[in-house]
């Protein structure tokens, strides 16, 4: 086992790891930017070292600077979290180099999975189901407008080196064909350095579900049931649930065991997510995600299992702790991403100083947090506040536990995602589990009225909760007061 892990990442992400160090006897340094020397993360590291400015070109995605820090601590291993290096090849190849493990799967399978062409290709190969479309890279648009007849309309056009949704353009009809394609290519050489597209299939109204798979370094796959992730904004989820409402047996056997042949056709090791596209009742493969995933949470409430902890014992070289039939699901469970935006305003970012802040609890409520009081949320990341994940025994306790979790949550000072969520709870659509991709735009009315009443509701609670809040001064000194605590451990 590793006795010092280097978190290369920040916020919740980077504390959730290190709690899981802690857990294990292991020792963590953190690597921060000038704009999170106060951050949470930062005191909760056994040691942290700054590497550089606020943006993340000069901070976080500093190989070099992460690989020094690393060897200047000590540190065996590097946890990547998720966002920043984590599906970066280079990071493992530096630390193949440096004779540092990667908490994560090999540099070469994290470069053929970030390529969508090429996981495709992988995939047909394992005989996992594949969306219709091409298997290569189109620049022309003879071509193009060829493969789009022969697969039928509509069809979505995908930067093969993309994610997040990031320049996906759907075409209905073959004059709007040439622009998507000459929009896509752009937005895919400016976002990721390589203008290659290719074509798929677009289905209507998909559900996005995926299969959490784990793997050792001894060949042991398996997969620890699935997500269901349809409630999305521009292909960015919001709200995902474990497990899927229109989930069977039969359909988790057939998925789950395409997500595990397709990890086991690659050689994958460690945590990954396979993403499938459901639809009339076949599924399609999405995508591979070559790292622990934002939503993990869910699956680790109803399945019992640690991830985290479970990525650290096999990048140890231990065996998986358990066996395919040793996974059960109990129960349900919900997450709701809080994040730092206006969802009044296109959920505008809002960055800026949290003024209060109080988080819900109570039976079957977790939160995954990375702020405080009075802290300074930056402009430079991305906008996640915290993850509110809530588990009952069944699906409707679940949405009655997170609406009770969310008239909990406080957080004075910026506005924030929590009426969206609200909102979304009270839909009838989504109680009833009638979800899919486009999910919020279909309802966009609807929530958006609700919304509207739930800040007005929201605006005078917080007026009568206000005093309860600490003043500022007092604040100042118990943060101060917790941040000699924390370094004192350190020393």
């Amino acid at each position: 086992m590793f006795s010092k892990i280097l978190v290369a990442n920040r916020g919740e992400i980077a504390i959730r790891v290190m709690r899981a160090c802690r857990e294990l006897g292991i020792k963590s340094v953190a690597v921060y930017s000038e704009a999170d020397k106060n951050a949470l993360f930062t005191r909760y590291a056994d040691e942290a070292y700054e590497i550089g400015k606020p943006s993340p070109s000069q901070s976080y995605l500093r190989i070099d600077r992460i690989i020094d820090v690393a060897e200047e601590s000590g540190a065996e291993a590097i946890h990547p979290g998720y966002g920043f290096l984590a599906e970066n090849p280079g990071l493992g190849e530096e630390c193949e180099k440096h004779g540092i493990k990667l908490i994560g799967p090999k540099s070469s399978v994290i470069e053929a999975m970030g390529d969508k062409i090429t996981s495709k290709k992988l995939m047909k190969k394992a005989g996992v189901p594949v969306i219709p479309g091409t298997d290569k890279g189109v620049s022309d648009p003879d071509e193009a407008a060829e493969i789009a007849d022969s697969i039928g309309y509509p069809v979505i056009i995908k930067a093969s080196a993309g994610g997040g949704g990031i320049g996906m353009r759907t075409v209905y009809e073959e004059d709007e064909l040439i622009r998507a394609m000459e929009s896509t290519q752009s937005v895919a050489a400016s976002a990721f350095g390589d203008p290659t597209v290719y074509i798929e299939k677009y289905l209507e109204k998909p559900r996005h579900i995926e299969f959490q798979v784990m793997a050792d370094e001894h060949g042991n796959v398996i997969h620890l049931a699935d997500r269901e992730c349809s409630i999305q904004r521009r292909h960015q989820k919001l709200v995902e649930e474990a497990p899927s409402p229109i989930m069977t047996p039969e359909l988790r056997e057939r998925m789950g065991s395409a997500a595990v042949k397709a990890a086991e056709y690659i050689g994958y090791e460690n945590a990954g997510t396979v993403e499938f596209l459901y639809s009339n009742g076949d599924f399609y493969f999405l995508e591979m995600n070559t790292r622990i995933q934002v939503e993990h949470p869910i699956t680790e409430v109803i399945t019992g299992v640690d991830l985290v902890k479970e990525q650290i014992r096999v990048a140890s070289g231990e065996e998986l702790s358990c066996r395919q039939e040793d996974i059960t699901i109990r129960g349900h469970a919900i997450e709701c991403r809080i994040n730092a935006e206006d969802p009044l305003s296109d959920f505008a970012p809002n960055p800026g100083k949290i003024t209060g802040y109080r988080s819900p609890g109570g039976i079957g409520v977790r939160v995954d947090s990375g702020v405080y009081m009075n802290y300074e949320i930056p402009p430079f990341y991305d906008s996640m506040i915290s993850k509110l994940i809530v588990w009952g025994m069944d699906r409707e306790e679940a949405i009655n536990r997170m609406r009770r979790a969310l008239s909990e949550y406080i957080i004075l000072g910026v506005r924030t995602t929590i009426p969206f969520h609200k909102a979304i709870m009270k839909n009838e659509a989504f109680q009833r589990g009638e979800l899919h991709t486009h999910f919020v735009d279909e309802y966009r009315r609807g929530i958006d009225a609700e919304m509207q009443k739930i800040v007005k509701e929201d605006q005078e609670m917080v007026e009568r909760l206000h005093s309860t809040f600490l003043p500022p001064k007092k604040v100042a000194a118990i943060s101060a007061a917790i941040g000699a605590y924390m370094h004192s451990r350190r020393g």
